[in-house]
């Protein structure tokens, strides 16, 4: 696919927009009139006017609009947008917002400009269709009530475990197989150093007044670590941070076939009350081509076994667009996380991310409208089957534009997704690829501090990594707890 670029610079949404349409095309971004393909996007910004020619298999539109520099690229995009969406039969219910956070920006709307006024922007501003503007107002309603919930001095602890037992073919985060030699070497020396970080944060917290509201042990794959391994990274945490004030204690398990009850045990022993155990898909021929090495049965009797030892909440994560996956396997994937009735059910829209296995070998995946199906019917049934959306993002390159919704039970939304995604607080990162986000107590800035991203960085440089921890404190010195 040709972009053609004229007179602006709103080539990152022109972009974004032709790969809602086009998601296993690669687009050639060109300034001049070099090149040519059946799948053409010609746009132009020239003496107050912008337009898009747009040629799909033969066939084209073209739109002009007036315009002033200040509305230019939003109109663009909509000239785009209403092209593509005539000649390909598929109108994103997202419209033209490629934004990550749609309940931020709606909370932010609704602050300005009311209710009315933020539906309206959304849905005629933006070309957001009716039901995702209400998904969006109903998701921000309930984040900003745990948002309020959080003191200035607040923050949360995020513990990196950047290993897997294998890795799945749509990844694209810092993880290790712990199937290979190298990586399993790796391993006792990072939960060392780890340990040691923890160590470290803890007293940094404790030296700056901080109050920890929440811990969330993410990766890579949290159940690659042994009992013994939990059990030593959790007795550092009690050690060197003070617990009375926690409300959530999390451990995304992730892999079904990770699952022990001597895990579970020890997870219950320290007082966690979430975990997360993660199907993606109950479609055994899915499993086996993404490269999830577990079975259906097993995600289920993991789910069960972990079922039985009374954890507050339990979540599991579904992929809507996976390769080879049509509406009907979703759906019955769907139905079977809801007769297991776990507290929240997380609903992903595939992500190509650019180094994932799949982006890389050019994998067909869903197209706009089935990807749409399957979140509609995950939106009807969820609503049902008595869950409501909590917390709602959405990544670059998506299926369809589509979104990610964490649906829970009353009473069991997960305190740590709101609070990581809104920015609303401080979340202090231990671990390989860990990014500490540091949040202006009542105010809008954020800075961040980044850990070398894999594990054999962050293990030759631990001293580099504890000693950017020196950012903590500096912060809160310019930007005090009050």
């Amino acid at each position: 696919m040709i972009l053609r670029i004229y007179g602006h610079d709103f080539h990152y949404e022109c972009e974004n927009l032709c790969r809602v349409f086009f998601p296993n095309e690669k687009i050639n971004i060109v300034y001049d009139d070099s090149g040519e393909d059946e799948l053409t996007v010609v746009t132009k910004y020239e003496e107050g006017t912008v337009s898009a020619d747009v040629t799909v298999n033969g066939e084209s539109r073209s739109l002009r609009k007036e315009t002033d520099d200040e509305s230019a690229e939003l109109n663009l995009a909509k000239l785009i947008f209403a092209a593509l969406s005539d000649l390909t039969g598929y109108t994103p219910p997202w419209g033209v917002l490629t934004g990550v956070r749609p309940s931020k920006l709606m909370l932010r709307l609704i602050a300005d400009m009311g209710e009315e006024g933020a539906r309206d922007y959304f849905e005629k501003g933006l070309l957001v269709s009716e039901q995702k503007t209400k998904l969006a107002m109903t998701v921000a309603a309930a984040e900003d009530k745990i948002v309020s919930s959080s003191k200035p001095e607040s923050f949360s602890l995020y513990v990196s475990i950047p290993f897997c037992p294998s890795r799945c073919s749509y990844c694209s985060f810092v993880s290790h197989s712990i199937a290979n030699s190298n990586a399993k070497k790796l391993f006792p020396e990072y939960l060392e150093k780890l340990a040691e970080e923890i160590e470290l944060t803890g007293k940094t917290a404790r030296e700056n007044g901080l109050r920890l509201e929440s811990i969330y042990f993410g990766g890579g794959t949290p159940g690659v670590l042994e009992a013994s391994q939990l059990d030593m990274l959790q007795c550092a945490i009690e050690r060197y941070f003070d617990l009375s004030s926690i409300r959530e204690y999390t451990v995304e398990i992730g892999r079904p076939d990770t699952v022990t009850a001597e895990k579970l045990a020890m997870l219950k022993l320290h007082k966690v009350d979430r975990i997360s155990i993660n199907p993606q898909t109950f479609n055994q021929e899915t499993l086996d081509l993404i490269g999830r090495k577990h079975s259906v049965e097993q995600a289920i009797n993991a789910f069960r076994l972990a079922k039985g030892y009374g954890f507050k909440c339990i979540n599991m994560d579904l992929i809507a667009g996976l390769p080879g996956e049509d509406f009907g396997i979703f759906r019955d994937s769907l139905d079977t996380a809801v007769m297991l009735s776990p507290e929240n059910i997380t609903v992903h829209t595939l992500a190509l991310k650019r180094s994932s296995t799949l982006n890389y070998e050019g994998t067909q995946v869903s197209a706009g409208n089935e990807a749409k199906k399957m979140l509609d019917y995950s939106y009807q049934k969820l609503i049902q089957s008595g869950y409501s959306p909590y917390y709602m993002y959405r990544q670059s390159k998506c299926v369809g534009n589509l979104e990610n919704v964490g649906w829970c039970k009353p009473g069991t939304e997960g305190l740590y997704n709101v609070f990581m995604m809104e920015e609303c607080h401080t979340v202090l990162a231990v671990g390989a690829g860990g990014v500490t986000k540091l949040c202006q107590p009542g105010g809008t800035n954020v800075e961040r501090i980044f850990n070398y991203k894999y594990p054999y960085e962050y293990i030759s440089g631990f001293d580099v990594i504890t000693s950017r921890k020196d950012g903590v404190t500096e912060f809160y010195s310019r930007n005090g707890v009050k």
